[in-house]
């Protein structure tokens, strides 16, 4: 029992969510030790230093009083304050003539003759309400009389108790409630970190479709469960995408495979075919090798690494170059390739990626708008972002489709050649430099606009 007690004891303590509230918790505990102190340093002090004033303020007063008048009329001003009323609990006086026998006061104890003169000094006096604490001060007249003045601090010394006390209640609940907001403190966060811990557990588990309950509250917590579930929802588009690709990779490589087989068995037996088997099968590989091509740029664009080899970029230019390359294919099948072109369109970014996105997007435009096709490509720059918009006549992408065209190894017309990894390029490459590929119906047509952010000035 000691041992599960132990272990308990250190669960808690090992919580970094109860260390946290335990810090706070002690810092506001010494903040309230803090002012308590202060406040009785203070609220003693004073009143103290009142005492004080009051009795060398007096002293000096009767003093004065007797060189004016003597020894009689301090006596007989001695004997009226005493007889006021006020504060005469706690006052204290006391006259000796110069051979030390009382004269007048309340006080007749010979021990404040031994004090020394000109300065307060705290011991016990015997008065008419007994033995007490006081203050006293202590003045030698002129003729060798001796006047003492004081202050009975029975009083004062209760109310010092009094406060005291209540700085140690204050400071004791004060305490209990530390321990009690701790322990609540690390309750809740506990309750708010361990659904995050659950999710966690069943996605390590192989579940990755578990979501991170959302909460009503909208605090940290919650933006945190937001931001992770925004996460986890892109972890789970990546690993179907890495199964499609790896499905889509294998069922493209087996039929060309199986066809370089069967070509490779027939010529095995039919030597009269062995040029033929030998140049399909270099083909069946070029091919190949084109969709490991395309995929590894794809990977390379995605990873982010030719991102270091960003440079100013005249997109104008860029386009110009890519029209000039698809001239000739668009003169083969009548086609017509026109451009508008902003004067402006500056950015930062990889040039030669640039330039495959642009020829990817000539290219479907060229390829599916089919002969007579009209192709227009325009840049446009305006408040901080650069379009590269191609337009064409053919019959453009439904709504519906437009979604699945980016996805890697998917074709609309499967009869068209291709890969299906041309629009996968662009999208990798316009996420690479901060943008997107927008697909939008042009009626008749498809206007496909790659989206980015322009170069800032300098």
């Amino acid at each position: 029992m000691i041992a599960s007690l132990k272990r308990q004891v250190a669960a808690i303590w090992n919580s970094i969510v109860f260390r946290l509230a335990l810090h706070y918790s002690a810092l506001l505990l010494l903040v309230l030790v803090i002012v308590l102190t202060i406040l009785y340093t203070q609220t003693v002090g004073v009143m103290q230093r009142r005492i004080d004033q009051q009795l060398e303020y007096n002293a000096y007063r009767l003093q004065q009083h007797f060189e004016q008048y003597g020894q009689a009329a301090l006596s007989h001003d001695i004997s009226r304050m005493l007889e006021d009323g006020v504060s005469s609990d706690s006052e204290i006086y006391a006259l000796w003539d110069d051979r030390q026998r009382p004269v007048a006061g309340n006080v007749t104890d010979p021990v404040l003759l031994d004090l020394p003169q000109e300065r307060i000094t705290e011991i016990p006096v015997y008065h008419h309400n007994g033995r007490s604490l006081s203050r006293v001060v202590v003045r030698r007249l002129s003729d060798g009389s001796t006047l003492a003045v004081g202050h009975d601090m029975r009083d004062q010394r209760a109310l010092e108790t009094l406060i005291a006390e209540a700085s140690l209640s204050a400071g004791a609940i004060a305490l209990l409630l530390t321990i009690g907001g701790t322990l609540m403190f690390r309750q809740l966060l506990e309750a708010r970190v361990a659904a995050i811990r659950r999710t966690a557990a069943r996605i390590e588990a192989g579940d990755l479709s578990q979501r991170i309950p959302a909460s009503p509250q909208d605090d940290e917590f919650a933006r945190l469960t937001r931001d992770i579930n925004m996460m986890l929802d892109q972890i789970e588009r990546l690993m179907d995408g890495v199964r499609h690709v790896s499905n889509t990779i294998a069922h493209n490589l087996r039929t060309p495979l199986s066809r370089m087989l069967a070509r490779l068995r027939t010529a095995e037996h039919d030597p009269a075919q062995r040029d033929d088997a030998i140049r399909f099968v270099i083909r069946e590989i070029e091919d190949l090798s084109i969709v490991f091509d395309k995929l590894l740029q794809i990977a390379e664009v995605e990873s982010g690494a030719r991102r270091q080899a960003f440079s100013k970029v005249d997109v104008n230019t860029l386009v110009l170059d890519v029209l000039d390359l698809y001239g000739a294919v668009a003169e083969e099948q009548d086609a017509t390739l026109t451009h508008t072109l902003d004067p402006d369109a500056v950015l930062d970014g990889d040039r030669d990626l640039l330039a495959s996105a642009t020829a990817n997007l000539v290219d479907n435009a060229l390829k599916y708008a089919g002969r007579h096709a009209r192709v227009h490509v325009a840049t446009r720059q305006v408040d901080g972002r650069l379009t590269i918009a191609v337009q064409d006549n053919g019959p453009g992408i439904p709504a519906h489709e437009r979604e699945r065209v980016g996805t890697r190894f998917y074709r609309l017309d499967r009869q068209a050649p291709g890969y299906g990894l041309g629009l996968a390029s662009v999208i990798a490459i316009a996420h690479l430099h901060g943008g997107e590929l927008h697909l939008a119906d042009a009626a008749p047509g498809l206007i496909a606009t790659l989206d980015l952010p322009a170069k800032k000035d300098a």
